[in-house]
């Protein structure tokens, strides 16, 4: 098994930390990882991607050219990264400022609006868990059991009371994504 995922959108939207829980997640799992951020220099509000490889066996390089997944949260990173997705991947992305939807037909693309879900929970700095939530019930790599360790590790132990909230985001992430059908 082999997994290569981008992670794509702004600064600020958690692209990063996203990447950083699934790789803690496979370190959890005994797999083998990579985690390679991307990011412009004016961070907050900036371009920023992360690739994560997670694998049962060694990975040769880090560099990626093709995905198996894209999650995608910004229309710039649809421009740039659909293309990349390989035949018969996986495309997610948040609806939220997107003008142009996916158009290719040769890849499952889901839709998780998770900026509307994040107002209706009132809680805005759990976007990203709820777009980590839709992922792992498409693509369930990692057990939750492990994502929950890696959550743990990744935040400052003075966020820590903030897990269970994230916990919560992350499941109603699995209950909102819906597969997006493209007809011909």
């Amino acid at each position: 098994m082999k997994e290569e995922i981008i992670i794509a959108g702004f600064g600020g939207q958690g692209v990063l930390s996203m990447g950083k829980i699934l790789a803690y997640s496979g370190v959890m799992q005994d797999m083998e990882v990579t985690w390679m951020p991307s990011y412009g220099p004016e961070m907050r509000g900036g371009t920023a991607n992360v690739t994560v490889i997670l694998s049962d066996q060694r990975i040769s390089s880090p560099v990626l050219h093709e995905f198996d997944t894209a999650i995608i949260l910004n229309q710039q990173s649809l421009d740039k990264f659909e293309k990349e997705v390989k035949p018969g991947g996986t495309l997610i992305y948040d609806s939220n400022g997107i003008t142009r939807h996916p158009e290719r037909t040769d890849i499952n693309i889901y839709r998780v609006d998770a900026a509307e879900e994040t107002a209706r929970m009132q809680s805005a700095k759990t976007f990203n868990m709820i777009v980590l939530g839709a992922y792992l019930k498409v693509r369930p790599v990692v057990k939750m059991e492990n994502v929950l360790k890696g959550l743990k590790k990744s935040l400052p132990e003075r966020h820590h009371h903030l897990i269970p909230l994230n916990e919560k985001a992350i499941l109603r992430g699995s209950e909102i994504i819906r597969e997006v059908s493209l007809v011909e």
